[in-house]
């Protein structure tokens, strides 16, 4: 499939090429002063799954121990946004250019005070900030929708197709003239606007994850923090979802071996670290889903949309697999664990086979039969 990206983005100086630094170790430049990040930085960041670790234990034979090929998120360092982007000001046509490649928005918004980190607007308002950043989005897609109608009223009158384009995007129009983005508009045809806003590229449409970062103090979930409480409220009137991060923590644990970080966040009284759990959130609001291979020479995660069916999925391994589908061997990746191989699990009647119309469930562990 398609890679899927997931855009960082927030005003300067909230903390995001920190933050992208710690997911990636990809070197992106942090610094204090605005635009830091002129263009954008891409790195990709394995989802963890303890699942793999489990199956590679499985299928251990003596001192050959079965490579793990985790499945991944790919995240995009965006530059900061002012007040103004959707006409171009500061770096806002590349902002905006790089945010409608991606699937979905990782929204990141200071939620700590430090006299030593400048504020792009002389001070910490986690509201303003979302308001800045969401203004500026939907103001674009005003643009961008405007366009489109000023077309579509002069075709509509002898096409039925745009007639019925039309009577999905007016009153989106005036849904995005309220400040509201597109993501929260109750339409009479979902599957048309859904359609719309993507051949469109509408940026309030993508989904959105709110990222707080705060400071140790606040660790883990921000409880006591204003700020993070502001940030939730206002997440929670779009369905969206909050990840609490210390970026600078982040930071410093992506700098340490395995052991040593989880010592340290061991030290800090947390089970993992903030960015796992982003990562993870990433994957599920991106819709997508992990089946599994496994046998002596590999295990492997292979990344599928929700709703995928079985020969697609085999696709997704290798292109011969779905134009020869026949059938495939399925079982949940715990009952093989629990089972010890495949050859127990089929003894007691685990593994099921499913046809062309099944769709595929997060933790299948898949044997794909085929024939060209």
């Amino acid at each position: 499939m398609a890679s899927l990206a997931v855009g960082i983005v927030g005003l300067p100086n909230v903390g995001k090429s920190t933050l992208f630094n710690a997911i990636t170790k990809a070197g992106a430049l942090a610094a204090n002063y605005p635009f830091a990040t002129i263009d954008k930085n891409v790195g990709v960041v394995t989802l963890p799954d303890p699942r793999l670790d489990a199956l590679q234990r499985l299928f251990i034979k003596g001192d050959k121990v079965p490579p793990v090929v985790p499945t991944y998120v790919e995240f995009v360092d965006i530059a900061g946004l002012v007040k103004g982007a959707h006409k171009g000001e500061g770096l806002g046509n590349q902002f905006l250019a790089n945010i409608r490649e991606v699937a979905a928005i990782a929204h990141v918004v200071r939620c700590f005070e430090d006299p030593n980190v400048v504020h792009v607007a002389g001070k910490v308002d986690p509201l303003e900030d979302l308001e800045t950043i969401n203004t500026e989005l939907a103001l674009a897609d005003l643009q961008t929708l405007e366009k489109r109608l000023e077309k579509l009223r002069k075709t509509a009158r002898s096409d039925k197709e745009d007639k019925a384009l039309l009577e999905v995007l007016e009153p989106l129009l005036a849904h995005l003239a309220e400040g509201q983005p597109a993501r929260t508009f109750a339409s009479a045809d979902p599957e048309g606007l859904s359609r719309a806003a993507r051949e469109l590229g509408l940026l309030t449409y993508k989904p959105v994850i709110y990222v707080c970062n705060v400071a140790e103090e606040d660790l883990p979930e921000g409880q006591n923090n204003p700020s993070v409480a502001k940030v939730r409220q206002a997440a929670a009137q779009e369905g969206a979802e909050v990840v609490v991060v210390s970026a600078k923590i982040e930071s410093e644990l992506s700098e340490l071996s395995e052991g040593e970080a989880a010592e340290y966040l061991q030290s800090l009284g947390l089970n993992e670290s903030g960015l796992n759990r982003l990562v993870k959130v990433a994957y599920h609001t991106l819709g997508l889903l992990t089946f599994l291979t496994a046998g002596e020479k590999e295990v492997r995660a292979w990344t599928v949309r929700q709703g995928t069916k079985a020969p697609q999925a085999a696709g997704e391994i290798h292109s011969d697999l779905e134009r020869g589908f026949i059938r495939a061997e399925v079982i949940e990746w715990n009952k093989l664990v629990e089972a010890g191989g495949w050859a127990q699990a089929k003894e007691r009647g685990w593994v099921r086979t499913e046809g062309k119309e099944y769709v595929v469930q997060d933790g299948d562990v898949m044997y794909i039969l085929f024939n060209l």
